[in-house]
């Protein structure tokens, strides 16, 4: 669509009753029902439901480093294709983003790829090594106005060092966000500690090696009055704490990613390496209070962790598969069949943990915005009757490891639009 003026008709807004918008360039310039046509081209958005564009608080890009998994291109092809007009991503590349040169690098990538912004995340120590703080404050003040750091796929288990991070950043309103991990308990883990783990003979992860983290952290936070986030929390457990957490008043905020919404620990009963991921795949139980603790905010938001790797990464023995999954091109559906069609989330809700909250937490300008007249024309198109068989041949994304591959998914995101230019146009990228 190379037309300066798009008329979205009919489309139920958040869920609501239909409307129609119109786009104006990079603005919505009016919101309502009868708008004129007129020198706009139309699409007819009828039983379609209009979101703010998707923001991913915690995208894995691989630039620069490991292009044979993912580029900025690629992976922001596969934000569109998902419906995400932002992502931020993760400082865990080759080098590592931990200066101003590196995430100046990346953010200038994002904007040449022109599929959706991209934030770049800061790390957090000097080679996410955890012994020295990296240049926070030069990554903030650079083109890339870094806002958020993580040293995630590696835990920040120094407590002087996390506490040191969070005195930092409170200075200019930053936040660390932890991959909560105890690497002593977690050494030679292979999956979930429990009944599974136990009757396969792998290694088990135990819930105690997060919720410790997360228990110290918050507390942390509290002592030093600044904001900590939680990375892809997975345990029953950690939902307790983060709940006592924010009840006490600490400025805590949490995410949960898609398929720990969904999938279990029996599925690593097949020994499929495409269900290895790091926090790894839980019991029912959790995937149950996990649900209920975005449902009631507890957990703030919904994040992908879209971590791609090449084939030969997944495709090999259980032991010696890299943990991860692509998470950007599914992330609505599994998030509609997990907690819209079970009623825990309406649409409303979806827009907020999936747009609002994750660009508030991020401070990602021009995102996460309401649907109406003068707002940046960030917008999301989802047919939600849709019913389809994930094949992940037709991925935007340059790795294949998903965990969907063969399953039956509702919902599909038809277009999405960054600053009033569709980046996807019924369901193909433009």
């Amino acid at each position: 669509m190379t037309m300066s003026k798009i008329l979205i008709r009919g489309a139920q807004i958040l869920g609501g009753e239909p409307q129609d918008v119109l786009i104006d360039g990079e603005t919505i310039e009016a919101v309502g029902t009868g708008l004129s046509a007129e020198g706009a081209e139309v699409i007819e958005a009828a039983g379609r439901i209009l979101l703010p564009g998707l923001v991913d608080l915690h995208t894995h890009l691989r630039e620069p480093g490991r292009e044979d998994s993912e580029t900025v291109l690629t992976g922001t092809r596969a934000a569109a294709s998902g419906g995400y007009t932002a992502v931020f991503a993760m400082a865990n590349t080759f080098p590592v983003a931990d200066t101003a040169g590196v995430v100046e690098q990346v953010w200038r990538l994002g904007k040449q790829s022109g599929y959706c912004d991209v934030q770049p995340i800061g790390a957090v120590t000097v080679g996410l090594e955890g012994r020295k703080l990296a240049e926070l404050g030069a990554m903030h003040d650079s083109a890339a106005g870094v806002t958020v750091f993580s040293d995630d796929g590696k835990c920040v288990d120094d407590a002087v060092i996390m506490r040191r991070a969070l005195e930092y950043v409170k200075a200019f309103g930053g936040v660390v966000a932890q991959h909560a991990q105890e690497p002593r308990l977690t050494e030679g883990a292979q999956m979930n500690e429990g009944i599974v783990s136990a009757e396969l003979g792998l290694g088990g992860w135990p819930a105690v090696a997060e919720e410790s983290i997360i228990a110290r952290d918050v507390l942390l936070a509290e002592h030093v009055g600044s904001r900590v986030h939680i990375c892809h929390l997975s345990t029953a457990g950690s939902v307790e704490i983060v709940r006592w957490a924010k009840s006490r008043g600490i400025d805590v905020t949490a995410e949960v990613t898609p398929h720990h919404l969904l999938l279990t620990d029996e599925l690593v009963r097949t020994y499929n390496p495409v269900y290895k991921v790091n926090p790894p795949l839980r019991t029912e139980r959790d995937v149950l209070a996990l649900r209920e603790a975005l449902a009631d905010g507890t957990i703030d938001i919904v994040a992908t962790d879209h971590a791609p790797h090449p084939h030969e990464d997944k495709d090999c023995e259980w032991a010696a598969a890299a943990m991860g999954m692509v998470g950007l091109e599914t992330a609505l559906s599994v998030v509609q069949r997990t907690m819209v069609e079970t009623g825990l989330l309406d649409w409303a809700g979806v827009a907020d943990r999936m747009s609002f909250a994750p660009a508030r937490i991020g401070r990602a300008r021009g995102h996460g915005r309401p649907v109406s007249a003068g707002e940046p024309a960030n917008l999301t198109l989802v047919d939600p009757a849709y019913r389809g068989v994930v094949d992940p041949a037709g991925f935007a994304s340059r790795s294949r490891n998903t965990p969907y591959e063969g399953r039956e998914l509702p919902g599909r995101v038809t277009h999405t639009f960054l600053r009033g230019r569709a980046t996807l146009v019924d369901g193909k990228l433009a």
